[in-house]
């Protein structure tokens, strides 16, 4: 298996999407928060910097956003949702974050799924770390995609 972002040298390069097709592509990623029961219960009820899980959010869609400029090698993309969801889980306990991306295009939209959910967890941490700095940021990961030319991904 040869590797996309390198050329037959070795160098890397972004990857000439200029032939394909464009398709509808959709990725979902996810990524938890862990923390402590005390400070999930002020991420639920307002912390003293206010209403983390919305500002999370609205970083997750920045962040998606952004990706082309924080990743070196990532095609900048007409994103046409971003969808970001953030959820208490008291069995972690923390808060799960889920982000839907969509486009339709000529490359898919993986890393922009998965820079949301990382944008939205280190805001979390940072709307939090006054109350506790051992939070820890786990488990981001692709859920799934779908379009191009590999067609359908579903994690295991």
């Amino acid at each position: 298996m040869s590797l996309t972002h390198f050329d037959a040298q070795g160098q890397a390069h972004m990857v000439d999407v200029s032939e394909k097709p464009e398709t509808a592509r959709e990725a979902v990623a996810e990524g938890v928060v862990i923390m402590s029961p005390e400070t999930l219960a002020l991420a639920q009820g307002g912390a003293a910097k206010g209403d983390v899980m919305g500002v999370a959010r609205l970083a997750g869609i920045m962040g998606a956003k952004r990706t082309a400029d924080l990743i070196p090698l990532c095609h900048p993309l007409p994103i046409t949702k971003v969808a970001v969801e953030l959820a208490a889980d008291e069995s972690l306990p923390g808060i799960r974050v889920t982000a839907t991306v969509k486009t339709a295009g000529k490359t898919g939209v993986e890393m922009e799924a998965l820079t949301a959910v990382t944008t939205a967890c280190l805001t979390v941490y940072d709307m939090l770390k006054a109350a506790q700095k051992d939070m820890r940021i786990e488990g981001i990961r692709l859920l799934s995609k779908t379009g191009g030319k590999s067609g359908e991904f579903r994690a295991p």
